[in-house]
């Protein structure tokens, strides 16, 4: 039995793109990409309210193979993301591959054949020799669970699935969260609404934005004069490099994370007037235990009359509002949800049934802890690859982490090619070794901060590990073309 495909990725966004334009590269051009939005972008796709932006600098957030010298800022609006997401997937060929409108619903891998099927919400079944999931973690959204929320007679909008037809103006609006999405959406509609309500249950840390208006001149300067857009590239993945990767995974011997916390500090005594709310909008937790947002006037925006930050609990939504624990009433017209995504959840990591072996992925990990070898494959589930595995992702660029899975898998479907072999399998020592190694590496992380306890962060999985690669990122890029071929068992 020969599978319709040898490949099926799994997600249209920038991680299945870039799969697909680098099987292509690699010669592996019969795949299939399965995508559940009716676009390709992935959050890109999803997330459009306004003021949505990418969070670190544009030269950083591309591929390193397709730089663009079109970006109307140094921070990209999100417009621009998803434009960039199409105009790859025209210049490289791959509309013909990709299908639209098909989420996966199941997928389940027969030893026999040493294939994958996969089920999809078009009623149909596909296989394929090698699946690779290329989902990502920031488009399924995550409603907040209060009572009396489907109760509320008012107007309620999540920021990952904005409802462009909703008119703000002169309306009272209630926004719920304040994580990285409400930083960039409150400063955006503030002007627009007759009073804006912000219930935070946790501050996050907003540090200044480096943010510029990319002039014609400029953009034609990267564009035409050799070495600029390398130039600007390499500044960029270094200011990238200590802001996260470094900062997050060697915050104990580097203590680069307290610059980050005393410029926190500063915006917050810079732009905030009323001593009151500024203490409200300090956060209890060292900086890196959440994810912090960059925003040059998210801060100053509780300066206004008309924007109210409130921090007691919420009790309930009640059809005409909302309800504190200590009894203040807020009336509502428009209520938005900025309560983030589905990240960690088992429902989510993968977001379908995986099952290989009688095993399902997501049940697998929640007992034996969310662990993938060098991110990409997991003992007991053949010819399987992730993009975004656990411990594969070190908070870098998130198109490095694109490009260094896809090296990985490459030559792992190259050495298969060469051995005449039909299952890869990564070996349960090679995992467990590798899974150690990331633990070792945990003292010195910011996630081991007392601290961090406080901070409802959606980096702790339901065991309280942070599933993050703690390497810096020319670590993962040389491992990605090292690891050794002894550490897969290849079975024809």
């Amino acid at each position: 039995m020969q599978p319709q495909h040898d490949v099926i990725v799994i997600g249209g966004g920038f991680s299945g793109i870039g799969a697909a334009i680098l099987l292509d590269k690699a010669g592996f051009s019969d795949y299939l990409v399965l995508e559940e939005g009716d676009g390709v972008g992935g959050a890109w796709h999803w997330n459009t309210y306004p003021g949505v932006a990418v969070d670190i600098p544009s030269f950083s957030y591309q591929f390193s193979f397709e730089r663009s010298s079109r970006w109307t800022r140094v921070y990209a609006p999100g417009e621009e993301l998803k434009g960039y997401a199409e105009h790859c997937v025209q210049k490289y060929g791959l509309r013909d591959r990709i299908r639209l409108n098909s989420a996966v619903t199941g997928t389940s891998y027969d030893d026999a054949t040493a294939q994958w099927t996969v089920s999809t919400s078009q009623g149909d079944t596909l296989t394929a020799r090698y699946l690779v999931n290329a989902t990502g973690v920031l488009t399924k959204p995550k409603p907040p669970a209060i009572p009396g929320l489907e109760s509320f007679a008012g107007e309620t909008v999540h920021t990952a699935r904005w409802d462009h037809d909703l008119d703000l103006r002169g309306k009272r609006v209630g926004v719920i969260g304040t994580g990285a999405s409400a930083v960039q959406l409150i400063p955006a509609i503030a002007e627009e609404v007759e009073q804006l309500t912000v219930f935070q249950r946790t501050a996050i840390w907003c540090l200044p934005k480096p943010d510029a208006a990319l002039s014609p001149t400029t953009r034609a300067i990267l564009g035409r004069v050799p070495g600029a857009q390398l130039l600007t590239r390499f500044a960029s993945q270094t200011y990238v490099e200590l802001t996260f990767p470094l900062a997050a995974h060697f915050h104990h011997p580097l203590h680069l994370a307290s610059s980050g916390e005393r410029l926190g500090r500063k915006a917050l005594r810079d732009q905030v007037h009323d001593p009151a709310v500024r203490a409200k909008l300090t956060p209890q937790y060292a900086v890196g235990c959440k994810r912090p947002s960059f925003h040059n006037s998210y801060l100053s925006t509780f300066n206004r009359d008309d924007v109210h930050l409130e921090t007691d609990p919420i009790a309930e939504i009640t059809p005409t509002g909302v309800r504190t624990e200590a009894g203040a009433e807020y009336p509502i017209d428009v209520l938005v949800l900025a309560t983030g995504f589905k990240v960690f959840e088992r429902d989510n990591m993968p977001g379908f049934p995986c099952v290989s072996r009688d095993v399902d992925l997501g049940e697998w990990w929640a007992v034996n802890r969310a662990q993938a070898y060098e991110g990409v494959s997991v003992p007991g589930f053949p010819n399987m690859f992730s993009i975004l595995g656990p411990y594969g992702y070190n908070g870098s660029s998130y198109f490095n982490l694109i490009e260094t899975q896809m090296a990985h898998i490459v030559r792992c479907l190259t050495e298969a090619g060469k051995r005449g072999a039909t299952a890869i399998e990564v070996k349960q020592e090679a995992n467990d070794r590798y899974f150690a190694s990331m633990l070792a590496r945990r003292p010195r992380q910011v996630f081991t901060e007392e601290s961090c306890s406080v901070a409802n962060s959606y980096y702790f999985d339901e065991h309280g590990d942070t599933p993050f690669r703690a390497s810096p990122t020319l670590e993962t890029m040389w491992r990605a073309g090292h690891f050794p071929f002894e550490d897969y068992d290849f079975a024809s």
